[in-house]
């Protein structure tokens, strides 16, 4: 049985993806600050009070998983503050560039021995990361952190191909969660079966691209 560790798990986008490689027939570890009723029903491995942003508590993960083999590391743990010209909170930007561009980098650094070969990581961004398709403006910390951890991923992609390990970076598409008030068009149930599609797809031909869940390629 194939073994997949999700950050974020307990709601939205990481614990639709939960569900969904439960479904599959993948032992999943479902990794949160604090679970959820609905995580806690599932049958996945919960391993709480784990706060990516903090370099213990990710070391308290790696010494809790100890040798064990992952096959898939998707890293979806993140935040969004929305922020305008003349009104940014820098502290609110820091703590984004934290948790959505550093924390999935060291994960995935303390993480490596546990992929074998033939592993995958996935890196849960979003297109508003993209600086071409940037034409609205605002949000610049989530904008800002979004671009650097494609930036880092980029360099991730690279740097593991020797352990034959394939990175993919993954726009979800404008997915119902509460991180957007529920104002989405597609279900997180529909976008993390896409995800898990272009996941799957994942190989050492297309390693390092910045994909949209429902298979576009997108530009940097």
């Amino acid at each position: 049985m194939k073994t997949a560790l999700i950050t974020g798990a307990n709601r939205g986008i990481g614990l639709a993806l939960t569900e969904v490689y439960l479904n599959q027939g993948w032992q999943v570890i479902a990794v949160c600050r604090s679970s959820s009723v609905e995580l806690s029903a599932t049958s996945a491995e919960v391993i709480e009070g784990i706060d990516v942003a903090k370099p213990e508590d990710v070391k308290m993960l790696c010494s809790k998983l100890g040798n064990r083999t992952i096959d898939l590391l998707i890293n979806n743990a993140g935040i969004l503050r929305g922020d305008h010209l003349g009104n940014i909170n820098y502290e609110d930007v820091t703590q984004q560039l934290e948790i959505n561009a550093v924390a999935p980098i060291r994960i995935a650094e303390a993480l490596l021995d546990n992929l074998g070969k033939g592993g995958k990581i996935a890196l849960i961004t979003s297109r508003m990361g993209s600086i071409s398709d940037n034409s609205s403006g605002g949000y610049y910390g989530y904008r800002m952190s979004k671009a650097a951890l494609n930036a880092g991923a980029t360099s991730l992609a690279l740097d593991v191909k020797k352990h034959d390990i394939a990175v993919a970076i993954l726009h979800p598409g404008y997915v119902q969660t509460a991180m957007v008030g529920f104002d989405g068009d597609i279900t997180a149930t529909e976008a993390a079966t896409r995800l898990s599609q272009r996941i799957a797809e994942l190989n050492m031909q297309n390693t390092g691209g910045f994909w949209h869940s429902n298979g576009e390629q997108l530009p940097w």
